[in-house]
This record gives C-alpha cells, sequence and structure tokens, in this order.
C-alpha cells in the first residue's frame, strides 16, 4: 500500500512538472511570435537564436531536452548560467527610427506587396505594413517611465551634435533594387554614397549618446540600414505551410527598380509594444525635427549673406 502510494505521488509529481514545462513551452513560442513586430536589420531564426530570444526551434528542442528525446540532460549549474544570462538581456521595446513619408517610395512597395501576392495570397501576414515603413538607427530597452524620459532628453539633447554632422544641409537617402537575407526578410536597399557615410556617423552618435547614458545595451555597432518590406517571422505559421523561403521570382519586376529618395525629416523614438497610432506608425514617444532645423540653419546663413551684402553696399 505505501509502495503503491508513492507511485502515485511521484505520478503526480510527474504531472504537474509537465503542465509546468507546456505553460513555458507556450510563453516562449508567444514571445517569439510577438518579437516578429521587431524592426530588427535581420529576422530569421538564426539571429533571434543569437540575441537570446525564443523562437519555435528553441521551444521544440528544449522539449525534446526535457523529456529526454536528446540523449542526455544539461548540467543544473550550466542550466542556472544560462537563465541568468537570459534575465541580464531583457528583450528591446523601444528604437529609434527614421520614418519614410515620400508617398512614391509607399506606393512603390504597395505596388511590389500587391504584385507578389497575386502569386502567393499566403504571405498575406508576412508583408510589412506601409504606414509603419522606416529606417532603424538603434533598438533598447528601456525599463521605466524615468527611462523612456531621459531617452527623449539626449534626442533633443543631440539636436547641435546631429546639426553640425549635416552641415546645414538635407541628408537624402536613395532607395532603389529589392534585397533581401536569407529569402527570409525582403528589403529595399539604400544606394550607396556620401549619404551612406553621414547615416552611419548619425547611427554612431545616437547610439553613443545612449551608450554614455546607459539607455543602450549589448552591441550595436553592425548598422545595416534598409528598408524592411516583407518578413516571414511576421507569420510563423508560414513555416508549417511549407513557406520557409520568399523567392525573388515574386518580386523580380522590381529588382532594379528605383524607389525615390527620402528626405530625413526627423528622428522618431518609439515604442515597440505601445499601440501604434491613429495613422499606423508605431507610438512615438518624442521626434527630433531635422528639417525644421535645417531651414532655420539655413536661414541664419542666408541673413549673415545679406548682411554682408548690405555692409559692402554701405560702403
Amino acid at each position: 500500500s505505501t509502495k503503491s502510494n508513492e507511485k502515485k505521488s511521484k505520478r503526480r509529481m510527474r504531472k504537474d512538472r509537465q503542465k509546468l514545462m507546456n505553460k513555458k513551452l507556450i510563453s516562449d513560442e508567444a514571445s517569439a511570435s510577438l518579437m516578429s513586430e521587431l524592426p530588427f536589420a535581420l529576422t530569421s531564426p538564426t539571429t533571434w537564436k543569437e540575441l537570446g530570444f525564443p523562437t519555435l526551434e528553441m521551444s521544440e528542442k528544449k522539449r525534446k531536452r526535457k523529456r529526454g528525446d536528446s540523449g542526455g540532460r544539461m548540467d543544473s549549474e550550466e542550466d542556472d548560467d544560462q537563465m541568468k544570462k537570459k534575465k541580464k538581456s531583457p528583450r528591446p521595446n523601444y528604437f529609434v527610427s527614421i520614418p519614410i513619408t515620400n508617398t512614391a517610395i509607399k506606393s512603390l512597395v504597395k505596388e511590389v506587396q500587391e504584385a507578389v501576392l497575386q502569386q502567393e495570397p499566403r504571405l498575406a501576414k508576412a508583408m510589412v505594413p506601409v504606414p509603419t515603413l522606416h529606417i532603424t538607427l538603434l533598438v533598447t530597452y528601456l525599463a521605466s517611465q524615468e527611462q523612456v524620459d531621459l531617452a527623449a532628453a539626449v534626442l533633443a539633447q543631440v539636436e547641435p551634435s546631429v546639426a553640425k554632422l549635416l552641415g546645414g544641409r538635407d541628408l537624402v537617402l536613395p532607395f532603389s533594387g529589392i534585397r533581401h537575407f536569407r529569402k527570409e526578410v525582403v528589403f529595399v536597399g539604400l544606394d550607396s554614397g556620401e549619404h551612406r557615410h553621414t547615416l552611419d556617423s548619425l547611427a554612431e552618435l545616437l547610439q553613443r549618446r545612449f551608450e554614455e547614458q546607459g539607455l543602450l545595451q549589448g552591441d550595436c555597432r553592425h548598422f545595416e540600414p534598409h528598408l524592411t518590406i516583407m518578413k516571414l517571422s511576421r507569420a510563423s505559421k508560414l513555416r508549417f505551410q511549407g513557406i520557409k523561403r520568399v523567392e525573388p521570382g515574386l518580386y523580380s519586376d522590381y529588382t532594379n527598380k528605383f524607389f525615390g529618395n527620402q528626405t530625413v525629416e526627423r528622428l522618431d523614438l518609439c515604442s515597440m509594444l505601445k499601440k501604434k497610432q491613429q495613422d499606423g506608425y508605431y507610438h512615438t514617444e518624442t521626434s527630433l525635427q531635422l528639417v525644421f532645423h535645417l531651414s532655420f540653419v539655413q536661414e541664419r546663413q542666408n541673413m549673415t549673406v545679406w548682411k554682408y551684402f548690405t555692409r559692402t553696399a554701405a560702403v
């Protein structure tokens, strides 16, 4: 009777443990789905793994390991170390971006998306909503409203340095051609040129200022500006439907197409998780207006020239 009770107790404990494991796996899968919304340069499962985020593949491996299917268990101390590392790397929830405001670029992106959907309707959920189109300059985790306020202050304080970097000239980004990351992320490319060096310097400046204030975790040095228009991570179920890649043939008519020039009008501090604005863009905490500032600089320069010629005429 005692042995029977012990067996029942052990079975009950195993069932309870299994329930907890299943809840954790469901949580991981939900998190992976949520992370598909984030505007990273690379959003393949490999990249999520490198960043320490859960993916469906990782959840499945974890399930097998817990069941003993992998042929052994990890040492508990190693498990603890991995858990500590994960806790030290919270998921990003804010980013600084350059919004795409050129209606010609938006219209052409929509045209490309519709052309792809005519051939493969199942990719509908993989499409990036046109109102959210942007270039990401940095991503970060802000733990409190105080940190959000500090980030907003940093963005405002960086204005003189940005103005000096731009030298009173508009930063114009020419977009052309469609490229991809591992056929999982499809994006409009940015042409090379002096503007690219300026954009790199702008991203580096922002990253440095955020880092100085303790608002930047990890290494964000690998800046790869691009305009994402499709990504499979937005629709994880597609993988189970046999769609693991977006074939370039679906958008071959636009591979070398010029999409247009985007003048950098402002820099936005955006939330990844808060409800989007009425215009469909990410919730914006604050913005640094650049075109307005450049116009002010130009007016001041024009005034200086005007005063010079006035004095010269008087003499």
